[in-house]
């Protein structure tokens, strides 16, 4: 049946949204709905596909792609740069003991020594959609096992490079030499000896193109104050630096990830979470459909024994190698195990490098479909090996212990969010960070952003009135929502979304008058504050207090700061000059910071603990 693409993408979707709520409920993984869904609608099934699947499967590779822009976001450069050692060893071991087992096998199996290596090489690699989709539904990420992982697939998506750059010069066809030329732009105008350091320059551009272009970039957009503008200019980066590297011949997923840190301090990074979050899921849903409906099942038919112990051999073979390594690395069975069967698959970087290899005539077509049809069978029974873990394993051999899998420090969500930091706002975020309380701030106004920012202040850009901002700045896991916007409606809005939806969240909201306070009292918040400095303030003390701090000195560090704020006021309107202002201002900041602290030194650390009947 030929169908249009966009008619085969609806029939991807329409797959989609019916296999997997079954999958669900019958305790499997989306990843097995959305493969299964492939199945039913490919050309061995139903044969609603038409001859699109392939197509719209290299087009949907782009949702890993945004997965991994998105996965650098929660990554600042210093953060990466600690667990540089980890991707490192873990990385560089997964894939060299990985490659000699494979090659032996397929060696010892009649391959051929060049063949052997290929297979071994395409074969190292895992799926870093479906890991990633595992640890994200699993909440893994911050877990000993989940960092392990990331630090794996990072290490393999920048081995893809090599391996690429390597293909060319196992073949001896000139036509191949000519179409390996043909397909990277620019590495065919570069000197052989120059070409190795394409990589270093490549990533040195994206840095240098991340700090002085993207972010001014971005601010300039955000200017317009319209949101579906920013929503393009964030696909634009994304889709713009993956055809960046694809043209030098260099991974374009690698190229999103550095992308990613290079604005992971930015203001920006909570908004393009969530504006290209939405597509990032839809198009891995279309990835793991075209999976599916791209298994050749007269292959497998043709040499069911051969392709299905191929598959469980490098299954097996992977898997020991990531259990090894985990017990290497002092992890416990139950994180070692994880590691195994998350990881033991073949990933979709393979369908890449066996076509590659393919178009180099390293590979002949019944080869190749082979080599594919192996591939996309271990992504299937992956995600089935994660259930056998969690069902049996875990259940008769693994002795579960939480504080074994402890957060490593990584990321760590903030507990409190701050939505407004205007003057009101800004008074309550200036005292509790005088006060070592860190909060995450949100503000819809580029201009006051980038002044924050310079003056140290950790304040990120976005519409807070969007549910998908508030999940990408943690709101889920957050104890206190403190809502400080000027626009007393959208103050509204997110006291109705945040009672609905987080019914625990305690919530700290501004009001401008004694209607407003009616209002937000109608809807069962208690803790509302009146616009004054000194109701600010009031704010800021209460959050102390609700964070620890004893009442007498939460309200002793409230009085002080409106002395300090008092005499910086007066400082600052003797400034006449802008720029002035805002060096002294930063100047003063600090300064307000360091006498709040010197106050506090002569407090207990009891202070912050006990028993409220003391306070007098």
């Amino acid at each position: 049946m030929q169908n249009s693409i966009a008619m085969t993408i609806l029939i991807f979707l329409g797959a989609a949204i019916i296999m997997v709520p079954l999958g669900k409920k019958l305790g499997l993984s989306s990843v097995i709905g959305y493969i299964l869904g492939g199945i039913l609608i490919g050309p061995f099934c139903l044969q609603l596909t038409g001859r699109d699947a392939a197509d719209i499967m290299h087009a949907s590779e782009l949702g890993v792609v945004m997965l991994l822009f998105l996965v650098g976001l929660e990554l600042e450069p210093h953060k990466l740069w600690q667990i540089r050692k980890r991707i490192l060893g873990l990385g560089l071991s997964q894939m060299l003991l990985s490659i000699v087992g494979i090659f032996f096998v397929f060696y010892v199996a009649g391959f051929g020594l060049k063949k052997s290596l290929i297979i071994s090489l395409c074969f190292a690699m895992s799926s870093t959609a479906i890991v990633l989709q595992t640890l994200k539904e699993k909440n893994l990420f911050r877990t000993v096992s989940g960092e392990s992982s990331f630090s794996i697939l990072l290490f393999q998506d920048i081995a893809v490079i090599p391996i690429l750059a390597l293909l060319p010069f196992l073949t001896k066809s000139e036509s191949a030499v000519k179409q390996s030329e043909h397909q990277e732009i620019l590495l065919q105008y570069v000197p052989d000896w120059m070409q190795p350091f394409i990589v270093i320059f490549g990533v040195l551009a994206l840095i240098l193109l991340g700090r002085y272009i993207f972010i001014p970039f971005l601010r300039f957009v955000s200017k317009s104050g319209l949101n579906e503008l920013l929503t393009a200019a964030s696909l634009f980066l994304v889709i713009g630096v993956s055809e960046l590297m694809i043209s030098v011949g260099l991974s374009p997923a690698l190229g999103a990830f550095i992308a990613g840190v290079m604005l992971a301090n930015s203001e920006f990074r909570h908004e393009l979470e969530s504006d290209i979050d939405p597509f990032k899921g839809l198009l891995l849903a279309v990835f793991f459909v075209s999976v599916g409906a791209t298994i050749n099942f007269n292959i497998i038919a043709e040499k069911p024994f051969f392709i299905f112990s191929a598959a469980f051999i490098v299954l097996a073979i992977k898997a020991v190698v990531l259990f090894g390594i985990g017990k290497y690395y002092k992890m416990n069975n139950e994180q070692s195990f994880f590691l195994a069967f998350a990881l033991s698959q073949v990933g979709e970087f393979a369908f890449v490098l066996v076509n590659f290899a393919a178009s180099l005539y390293l590979i002949d077509y019944q080869a190749n479909s082979e080599l594919m049809a192996i591939v996309a069978i271990t992504m299937c029974i992956s995600p089935l090996l994660l259930i056998f873990k969690e069902k049996v394993l875990d259940n008769r051999f693994i002795k579960q212990k939480n504080e074994e899998n402890i957060e490593l420090g990584i990321i760590k969500q903030r507990k409190i969010i701050i939505v407004g930091f205007g003057f009101f706002g800004s008074t309550v975020g200036r005292l509790l960070k005088a006060n070592g309380i860190r909060s995450t701030v949100l503000d819809n106004d580029p201009d006051r952003v980038a002044l924050l920012r310079s003056n140290g202040f950790n304040v990120y850009y976005g519409d807070a009135t969007k549910p998908a901002l508030l999940r990408a700045a943690g709101i889920e896991d957050a104890e206190l929502l403190v809502l400080c916007l000027d626009d007393v409606e959208k103050n509204k809005f997110l006291v109705d979304y945040c009672k609905e939806n987080y019914p625990d969240l305690k919530i700290f909201v501004r009001a401008k008058n004694r209607l407003d306070a009616y209002d937000f009292l109608n809807k069962n918040v208690n803790n509302i504050y009146r616009e004054t400095l000194g109701t600010a303030v009031d704010m800021a003390v209460d959050i102390l207090k609700e964070n620890g701090m004893r009442k007498y000195t939460a309200r002793r560090m409230g009085k002080r700061f409106m002395l300090i704020d008092k005499a910086m006021t007066k400082r600052l309107a003797k400034e006449k000059d802008k720029d002035m202002i805002t060096f002294t201002l930063r100047e003063s900041l600090e300064r307000e910071a360091e006498l709040l602290a010197l106050d506090s030194i002569s407090f207990e650390e009891n202070y912050w603990s006990g028993d409220e009947d003391e306070d007098k």
